[in-house]
């Protein structure tokens, strides 16, 4: 997972190391390898880890290649492969591009890592470094547990009668759903996967955006479901099907202990939903909402064991 900060002003940047190797003895996800011993992953977590800022200055070079550069290297340290048994999982680097100008990067695997993490981070680093910056005392809370107690609290507590309550749901709710959304497209699927995609990005006028806010709040969804809503209506656009599955990762965060813990929660919902009927936008809401409020409450089981269990084609 690579994270990359513009900073501007003046960088202390043995401060920016020490509040780094600070958030790295706070959290034990971050001082952890993962090694297989008789076939089973087992985690070992280092008792310490002093992690080294590496720091690139750009400013020889001329003005207008420093970007390109930034990107360059940015692009190339992203794209380096982790040792899960030997090395650190976190990497971290800064690139001066001017006299007040940075980037800070900081790539992180993600078996320890989700987005939630990124911005745990983050906060953290930034109320640790005005602190040091500013001379005022700041003692971040102890954390009241470790990605480790969680990894072996959700083992003990997944189990049983909360195990097949959470997996009868997904079953029931993923029955008879479709293997493939026969999308529309201008050649055919290739015989071997190639796994090489893209992104479009679309930018909502502040109007769009005030007014889908609007909907939402007036309809009891949130934002989320009425885009979500959209997509789905897009689709059926498209395809004509009127049985959509749509994946979508979730914090999984749902008690208050792990909310402030680095470490990988994120989990995947197959979001079913139901098109049947040709319903109007309001009544599509209203069953989205429905099905993502079940979602919700039975996103504790893996996304892995649900489709172990079910064998999808």
């Amino acid at each position: 997972i690579p994270t990359a900060l513009r900073l501007s002003g003046q960088l202390n940047v043995t401060a920016l190391e020490s509040n780094i190797n600070e958030i790295i003895r706070r959290h034990e996800a971050l001082r952890t390898n993962f090694t297989t011993i008789e076939g089973l992953p087992i985690q070992v977590i280092a008792s310490t880890l002093e992690l080294k800022l590496l720091f690139v200055d750009l400013q020889n070079l001329p003005f207008d290649e420093r970007e390109v550069e930034a990107q360059r290297l940015a692009t190339n340290e992203a794209q380096q492969p982790f040792d899960l048994e030997r090395e650190p999982l976190v990497r971290v680097m800064v690139l001066q591009l001017g006299s007040s100008e940075y980037v800070f990067l900081l790539i992180v695997h993600h078996i320890i890592f989700d987005g939630w993490s990124t911005g745990v981070f983050i906060r953290e680093l930034a109320a640790l470094y005005e602190a040091k910056c500013t001379g005022k005392p700041l003692i971040l809370p102890e954390l009241p547990v470790q990605y480790a107690d969680f990894a072996v609290w959700q083992r003990y507590w997944l189990t049983g009668e909360v195990l097949e309550t959470q997996l009868n749901y997904w079953k029931q709710q993923l029955k008879d759903a479709p293997t493939l959304l026969e999308l529309p497209t201008d050649r055919p699927r290739p015989a071997v996967q190639t796994f090489r995609g893209t992104h479009q990005y679309i930018a909502l006028s502040l109007e769009l955006s005030e007014a889908l806010a609007e909907l939402s709040k007036r309809t009891g969804v949130t934002l989320f479901m009425t885009l979500y809503a959209a997509f789905v209506t897009l689709l059926y656009r498209y395809t004509g099907s009127d049985d959509i599955v749509i994946g979508t990762p979730v914090a999984n965060r749902t008690r208050q202990e792990i909310e402030g813990l680095i470490g990988f929660f994120v989990n995947t919902l197959a979001l079913h939903t139901d098109l049947s009927g040709n319903p109007i936008f309001e009544q599509l809401l209203r069953r989205v909402r429905e099905v993502a409020l079940q979602a919700y409450t039975h996103q504790d089981l893996p996304f892995e064991q649900l489709v172990e269990a079910l064998q999808p084609e």
